[in-house]
């Protein structure tokens, strides 16, 4: 996707499990307890740490990634960055959040070598 600029974040193993931890209520049942995980809580506090912008995305391109409806829109025209397209994207494209997703654990996509 010629253009396409993704802005992220480095996640450490301890970032990520704060977010899951945020995500996870602990509530009781017959004095048992028991964990519900908040799958929307958990993929909204991701999104906000690892996706910081993106400039490029263009609506050509965003058929690509996810079902949408482009009739009367431009496809040159540029998705602007928000957390709620974001969101969008990752619910609705596995495409982008596997890449998402194996670039903000690599801690080589963040340093620079001498």
């Amino acid at each position: 996707m010629p253009g396409f600029k993704l802005q992220l974040a480095f996640l450490s193993r301890e970032t990520l499990l704060n977010i899951r931890k945020k995500s996870t209520k602990t509530s009781f049942k017959n004095r048992q307890a028991q964990e519900d995980f908040n799958e929307d809580l958990f993929l909204q506090l991701y999104v906000d740490a690892s996706v910081k912008g993106w400039s490029g995305l263009k609506l050509a391109y965003l058929e690509q990634l996810a079902p949408v409806d482009l009739t009367g829109h431009e496809k040159d025209a540029e998705l602007e960055f928000s957390e709620d397209n974001t969101l969008y994207l990752m619910k609705n494209s596995t495409n982008f959040d596997s890449f998402v997703s194996e670039q903000v654990t690599d801690l080589g996509n963040f340093s620079t070598s001498k």
